[in-house]
């Protein structure tokens, strides 16, 4: 096999004119070598990405790739003589494993030391876990704060009609101090 070249077996389309072929990222090579597979160029030089193709790729805004910049929780990246940030594929990365663990709620200190185990070949898994237990437990605590609530809420929109002199409201009156009947 010729130097920088790999064979993968990818799924074809049954027709194998080039209209039909998947479209390919620059760089690659995609002419039907067989059935299944198709000759693909390796990158031999670092992924470079601009700040929107980072941002597109981890899923996230070019505001939030800037905002985890200045946090500290992306590493500032090589610029251009032109002043362009160039990522590589470390930090789109190191981006969807912030968002990701944003979207389970955790804040932005816990990710720093979220991050701080995953580097931490002996003991970041036991770490990993304690705070997903922690924050696993201040998930059940709001669960159950929300269903305390939403039985209060229930409770007085049962007693109000919905109908009538606005002082009889029974929700008015609890919001504003008065018991309900």
């Amino acid at each position: 096999m010729a130097q920088g070249f790999s064979v993968r077996a990818m799924p074809q389309p049954h027709k194998t004119t080039r209209s039909h072929l998947p479209a390919s990222p620059k760089g690659t090579l995609t002419p039907d070598s067989g059935p299944g597979f198709t000759l693909q160029r390796m990158n031999t030089r670092p992924l470079d990405m601009t700040i929107g193709r980072l941002a597109a790729l981890a899923g996230v805004s070019i505001d939030t790739v800037r905002h985890y910049e200045r946090e500290g929780l992306l590493a500032a990246p090589a610029r251009s003589e032109s002043g362009y940030r160039h990522y590589d594929l470390a930090s789109a990365t190191r981006l969807r494993f912030i968002r990701r663990a944003r979207e389970l709620g955790f804040s932005l200190d816990d990710i720093r030391d979220l991050l701080a185990l995953s580097a931490d070949g002996r003991h970041g898994t036991q770490g990993m876990r304690q705070r997903a237990e922690a924050r696993l437990a201040d998930v059940e605590r709001r669960i159950a704060e929300l269903r305390r609530v939403q039985r209060g809420l229930r409770k007085l929109v049962e007693a109000c009609p919905g109908h009538g002199p606005l002082e009889a409201c029974p929700i008015l009156a609890a919001l504003g101090g008065k018991e309900t009947p």
